[in-house]
């Protein structure tokens, strides 16, 4: 097949599985092409049967905000004329859902067919398609689209409920290669950032508010009042400032390491003994998934799809979001519980191969862009 991918080419999960998802495509033999206004940061090398095709902004005296929205039609429609693509994925409902409508309804008139796939990853549905300025055009771009997905259970019911939407929605988990996210030996950077063998928490993340990042500071400020720890945090974000401010405050500046944006996750993470995702809002968790393909335990919230995720009591444990005392606690018990923790370890593994493999999930979206095509 010859397949149109856009998403946001940002550090979030949901250009990450959407560039993931690309990837494998293409080293199936299909012919994938990335729109987007800037180069996925994972579509960071060359790969066959892989191609970008940059949404170009023009500005004009006239326009007071850019008009992306309408720049990514034009681009759709140019790419699906010149590559003769068979279907449209796009990630995320706004724009690109809508981008895809306009582009499909403008070839119309000139008897072709562009089918669209959407993938809803969270914050389209659970925040800003919630807004009353854009819920009737999230929810008429989603009724539009010719087949729509889900990356949680959690998701596909409220997306149904919110929006009143009587439409099949299919439930394809987030996926990742096993064998790039598995625990390695990370000696010299453990030594780094470690080096009187204190135990290590980390968190990764776009670090936006609903992240709750600063709950893992307040976590670690629990845990360091009963054993050596330091907390490692990855990722950048409008809430960095404010997790920088509250480390100084409670005079942790020297235990929380900042590494902003990073790709090297595995050796990070390979290094690290609990992940922390203490989020008010999850439609999946990617990174909690990387994390336990790794072997690390979880410490998270209950909200959203982290519970379809991390098994209580198996892969790690959930707590109500806000309860730091709870999380510390259950981390605490973990880091000073060697056979526990062991045990956790294993199951993390094991439920990343068994059920999150990309070479399990991948299959499925193929599956689905088929039906959707012979629909």
């Amino acid at each position: 097949m010859r397949i149109g991918i856009t998403c946001y080419p940002t550090y979030g999960g949901s250009g990450v599985v959407a560039t993931e998802l690309g990837l494998a495509l293409a080293a199936l033999g299909h012919q994938v092409h990335f729109i987007s206004y800037a180069i996925p940061h994972r579509l960071n090398k060359f790969f066959e049967n892989v191609f970008f095709h940059e949404v170009e902004m023009s500005t004009y005296p006239l326009f007071e905000h850019s008009l992306y929205d309408l720049a990514l039609t034009s681009k759709m429609l140019e790419v699906f004329e010149f590559e003769d693509l068979d279907l449209m994925h796009v990630h995320y409902a706004i724009p690109h859902a809508v981008s895809a409508y306009l582009a499909r309804q403008v070839l119309r008139r000139s008897h072709k067919n562009l089918k669209f796939i959407t993938t809803l990853h969270g914050t389209d549905i659970t925040l800003m398609g919630l807004e009353p300025s854009f819920m009737p055009l999230v929810k008429f771009s989603i009724e539009e689209s010719d087949g729509v997905t889900t990356v949680s259970r959690f998701l596909k019911e409220k997306t149904l409920t919110n929006f009143n939407i009587v439409k099949d929605i299919e439930v394809i988990y987030n996926f990742i290669d096993i064998e790039r996210f598995s625990r390695q030996e990370s000696d010299t950077f453990r030594k780094h950032i470690a080096p009187n063998g204190e135990k290590v928490l980390v968190h990764i993340s776009n670090f936006r508010v609903v992240k709750r990042v600063t709950d893992t500071i307040k976590i670690l400020e629990k845990v360091k009042k009963e054993i050596p720890t330091k907390l490692v945090l990855v990722g950048d974000g409008p809430d960095r400032s404010e997790c920088e401010r509250l480390a100084r405050e409670l005079d942790l500046q020297k235990d929380v390491l900042f590494l902003g944006k990073q790709d090297g996750l595995t050796e990070i993470l390979s290094a690290s003994d609990i992940f922390l995702m203490p989020s008010q809002s999850e439609s999946f968790g990617l990174s909690a998934l990387e994390a336990m393909a790794c072997s690390i335990p979880v410490v998270s919230s209950s909200v959203g799809g982290l519970p379809e995720l991390n098994i209580h009591n198996e892969t790690g444990y959930i707590a109500e979001f806000g309860d730091t005392d709870r999380m510390a606690k259950y981390t605490i018990e973990l880091l000073t519980n060697e056979k526990r923790y062991k045990s956790f370890s294993k199951n993390a593994r094991d439920r990343a191969v068994k059920n999150f493999d990309k070479n399990l999930i991948v299959p499925q979206y193929v599956a689905y862009y088929e039906k959707v095509l012979n629909s």
